[in-house]
């Protein structure tokens, strides 16, 4: 299959990129350099040239916080830019898959987020507009998949372990919410999931993380330490103690991954197990 890959240069992308190359496809990754998603023209001149059997459309504004301060831009990239993509993969006929996330809803309760669930009520600006996003992609396209996603860490780009291991060279204590739980979600693992659905026609939304359990910020953080071997301790704080973040939170980001094995697909690895192996792909060194 010849598959276009947006968002090359970010964590998901890059893997997506490395994964269809060893399945024998034909990617082709492309970041705004090749093709500016939030300009029409560009994205019709790429798609057409190119003429895709899929899109797995990873490109997005993903800096939370920032976004509170840049709604039009984020929604120009997150919605437009998406419903740009989705217009051109309606007139090719091509499938089109969307990276989205579990910010489309309002994080309150413990139980999980059923994939099609349409309780939709953002938090925030990225929320909103990932939704946006998603509403585009269904309201355009027959044979689209949306996945929502959570805590993602890959080898591009910066994320949550690389800033733990990077405060743990300086402190010795680390304040950390223990209130927000959900699961992480590795890149690698999930680039291997993705060509597995986009190799068929079984459509619709879906959500993957890591397996492993639900966890909280704090529990993650412990466990990047102890895989890690640094002597850091952990102090667990709730949200409101943790202050700071500009843009709300969601409580609860536990997605319900039964529809994937419901479909045939097989689950991510363990989180554990996918932290250790993280670890080992940066050459993060336990004895330094």
């Amino acid at each position: 299959m010849r598959i276009l890959v947006t968002g090359v240069n970010g964590q998901l992308g890059h893997d997506v990129v490395n994964q269809l190359k060893s399945r024998g496809h034909h990617p082709v990754g492309v970041d705004i350099g090749e093709m500016d998603i939030t300009d029409c023209e560009s994205v019709a001149d790429v798609l057409s040239n190119v003429k895709p059997d899929a899109v797995i459309h990873c490109a997005a504004w993903t800096a939370v916080d920032s976004a509170e301060d840049n709604e039009d831009k984020v929604r120009l990239v997150n919605a437009y830019g998406t419903e740009n993509i989705a217009k051109q993969c309606k007139k090719l006929g091509c499938k089109l898959m969307y990276l989205s996330t579990d910010y489309v809803f309002d994080g309150q309760g413990n139980a999980p987020w059923h994939p099609d669930c349409k309780n939709y009520k953002p938090l925030n600006v990225y929320g909103q507009t990932k939704l946006e996003g998603e509403l585009a992609v269904s309201g355009l396209v027959d044979k689209f998949f949306i996945v929502r996603i959570a805590w993602v860490f890959g080898k591009n780009g910066n994320n949550f372990i690389k800033t733990m291991l990077r405060l743990s060279e300086t402190h010795n204590t680390l304040r950390v919410v223990n209130d927000q739980i959900g699961t992480p979600t590795y890149t690698f693992d999930l680039a291997r999931l993705l060509v597995d659905m986009v190799e068929t026609e079984k459509y619709g939304y879906y959500h993957a993380t890591n397996e492993g359990g639900y966890i909280s910020w704090a529990e993650f953080a412990e466990a990047i330490f102890k895989t890690a071997n640094k002597n850091v301790k952990v102090i667990p704080v709730s949200t409101k103690e943790y202050g700071l973040s500009k843009a709300v939170r969601p409580f609860n980001s536990r997605l319900d991954k039964s529809k994937l094995i419901e479909n045939g697909f097989k689950p991510l690895p363990a989180w554990q197990d996918a932290l250790k192996r993280y670890l080992e792909e940066i050459n993060y060194r336990w004895d330094k």
